[in-house]
């Protein structure tokens, strides 16, 4: 038992005393400059902000077509890239500059079309999916949407 105890301990201790290199010989100073440069290239973060976040066309007549534009600026330090906006609904449809860069400091615009359907009190919502560090952004619209029957009726009595 001692000479397996001794040879267990004699070959850690060569283990121990043959991998004592000094590791920071091995680090390349260049690499550690292009490692710094890249991670704070990383931190750099395009931010949207939008002029508005909601837009309310009010009372509206079933079927009119409405439409409004939301503007952004990119407020953050890096270039602002949109990939994708969707409605909640089919009859709300997002025109967004597709994969083009807008630089820091830069405005562009986000139209949005409603088509006027539904009835009474009518919420949609639109994300936009860019590049941020949220990754998304949500804008909303609504109505007060009458029926075009309502209106032929008259006031009732």
């Amino acid at each position: 038992m001692k000479k397996v105890f001794l040879t267990l301990s004699l070959v850690s201790l060569m283990a121990f005393v043959s991998c004592k290199e000094n590791a920071s010989s091995k680090v390349n100073a260049s690499n550690v400059e292009v490692a710094a440069e890249r991670d704070q290239a990383a931190k750099s973060l395009p931010v949207m902000s939008f002029e508005k976040s909601e837009h309310d066309f009010g009372t509206i007549d079933a079927g009119d077509a409405q439409e409004t534009i939301f503007k952004f600026t990119n407020t953050g330090d890096a270039p602002l890239i949109i990939t994708d906006a969707k409605s909640s609904c089919g009859c709300t449809v997002p025109e967004y500059p597709k994969n083009s860069p807008v630089a820091p400091g830069e405005s562009g615009e986000l139209k949005v079309r409603f088509n006027g359907s539904g009835q009474n009190q009518v919420t949609k919502t639109i994300t936009v999916t860019a590049n941020t560090e949220k990754g998304s952004e949500l804008l909303r619209i609504k109505a007060f949407v009458t029926p075009k029957n309502a209106q032929a009726a008259g006031p009732v009595k």
